[in-house]
């Protein structure tokens, strides 16, 4: 870090890319400063819009520039963890786009790293930054809510896979559908919200029925494949129990026969009031007998910068804690291996 500010390295320059070098050039104290991707087409097209003074032909070269301080990382899936070690070996921080990894065995290597380079790790949970999931979280923290008992997260496109053809739909490279798309976001913020972290047992069920017939296809992504292939889920469900008698469900879909074509939230259920996220909203008995109160756009002080890439540089700079902690982020995927090897067991399993 030089006078007080964060240059980034981008690992990846597609469409995420995109919106996250807007993002990192937003704040007043960061400025991505080099780029590193496969495809030189989409590195030029990055750096004519960003002004990126250079590329690097290497995840490993970019990684050795001295004039990094951080990186952030959007590649398939089966290389976060092998990269990210790699570049907090080299002394530089990292932002990791979800999931975290391709199992827990992997992400769990990814903390030890960080642990002993003792650079600053983290994910980018994108939906723990909207500004009502910080007030919701931060209403639990003040005790608002009283018990939270029950969560319900759930993510629905009627249809929304990435572009068959893209390697979203390879199990090999991305470890799976859905649910690590987008299931992954919610579980996090359910979670997060509710403050709990401590999970005992899963029960959960995935299911591949329209990627595999060529349906359900969404905008994101590009591919030219004529027989693309998709052998990962487009609709997963769960039930996460926890040690102090906590549920939390989750449900998502990638592709569904569903009313609405694209919807997610998390709902929380407390002894003293309920709530969601999107948007924020407080449910509570008034004093009276049988009258109900609703409470629309909570006042709360928000916890953290409200966007993902602020508050890591705001980290960095000494300025704000970690909003995603590598231990919270390792239970999330603790918690997707588990729903992955119930659904192909048929069985419960035991995280405690």
């Amino acid at each position: 870090m030089r006078n007080s500010s964060i240059q980034f390295g981008l690992i990846g320059a597609g469409q995420i890319a995109q919106f996250s070098a807007k993002a990192i050039n937003s704040h007043p104290k960061a400025k991505v400063i080099a780029v590193q991707d496969l495809n030189q087409e989409r590195v030029e097209e990055l750096r004519r819009k960003f002004s990126i003074p250079r590329a690097h032909e290497t995840a490993g070269e970019l990684f050795a520039d001295p004039e990094v301080d951080a990186v952030y990382i959007a590649v398939p899936n089966k290389f976060h963890a092998p990269l990210a070690k790699q570049a907090l070996e080299a002394g530089k921080h990292v932002i990791l786009e979800k999931p975290f990894a391709l199992n827990y065995s992997e992400a769990k290597e990814v903390v030890e790293v960080a642990e002993k380079t003792g650079k600053v790790f983290t994910l980018g949970m994108n939906q723990r930054f909207n500004k009502d999931s910080l007030k919701i979280h931060q209403l639990v923290q003040d005790g608002v809510l009283g018990e939270i008992y029950h969560a319900k997260a759930f993510w629905f496109r009627r249809s929304g896979i990435p572009k068959l053809g893209t390697w979203f739909g390879n199990k090999a490279l991305s470890g799976g559908g859905s649910l690590y798309d987008i299931g992954v976001h919610l579980l996090d913020l359910a979670l997060f919200t509710s403050s709990n972290f401590e999970p005992v047992s899963v029960t959960g069920s995935t299911y591949t029925k329209f990627g595999n017939r060529g349906l359900g296809e969404g905008d994101w992504g590009h591919s030219e494949r004529e027989h693309p292939e998709f052998n990962v889920d487009d609709f997963a469900s769960a039930l996460v129990r926890f040690k102090n008698g906590a549920t939390v469900t989750l449900d998502v879909s990638w592709a569904c026969h569903a009313e609405e074509d694209n919807r997610n939230d998390v709902h929380l259920y407390g002894t003293e009031a309920g709530a969601r996220c999107f948007p924020a909203k407080l449910f509570k008995y008034a004093d009276k007998p049988g009258q109900y109160e609703v409470i629309e756009n909570p006042e709360a002080q928000l916890p953290y910068s409200p966007d993902r890439f602020h508050n890591f540089v705001n980290h960095l700079l000494g300025q704000e804690a970690l909003c995603v902690k590598p231990e919270e982020a390792l239970v999330v995927q603790r918690i997707l291996d588990a729903i992955a090897e119930s659904s192909a067991t048929g069985r419960e399993v035991r995280l405690d």
